[in-house]
């Protein structure tokens, strides 16, 4: 079975995509950058900053489809500019300091000049404590 979610608390979507996609026992949560969720606008700074606000999303995303950041089994990370890898590398390891899901990391032109990072990932739910979501 396949589920669309949409998760309150979490940044409205800006286009014709569902935020988390259930199929089976793996969820799959479309790309996120740092909006603020309470007022869906950009959180604009650096790209630590913007690694931050973007995790916090995931982690709120994961959270009401009742997962967790150590379900995650794979991340894809866009970053604005190359040079930015360690400054986002830092902020990435602290939320997921043992449970380290496979990862890419490409330098990409995104689709706001003000963005310097996007992440988007899969977890694995058949560990979950909310299967019913």
């Amino acid at each position: 079975m396949i589920q669309h979610l949409h998760i309150p608390g979490t940044p409205t979507p800006s286009g014709p995509y569902t935020p988390a996609v259930r199929a089976g026992d793996f969820l799959f949560l479309s790309g996120q950058v740092a909006i603020d969720p309470a007022t869906n606008e950009l959180v604009v700074g650096a790209t630590a900053q913007q690694t931050r606000a973007t995790l916090q999303n995931i982690q709120r995303l994961l959270e009401g489809c009742g997962a967790r950041l150590e379900d995650v089994v794979k991340c894809s990370v866009l970053l604005l500019d190359a040079a930015d890898f360690q400054e986002m590398n830092a902020v990435y390891a602290e939320f997921f300091p043992l449970a380290k899901p496979a990862r890419t990391t490409v330098a990409a032109t995104l689709m706001d000049a003000r963005l310097r990072v996007e992440i988007e990932c899969i977890a694995y739910l058949g560990n979950a404590s909310n299967p019913n979501v």
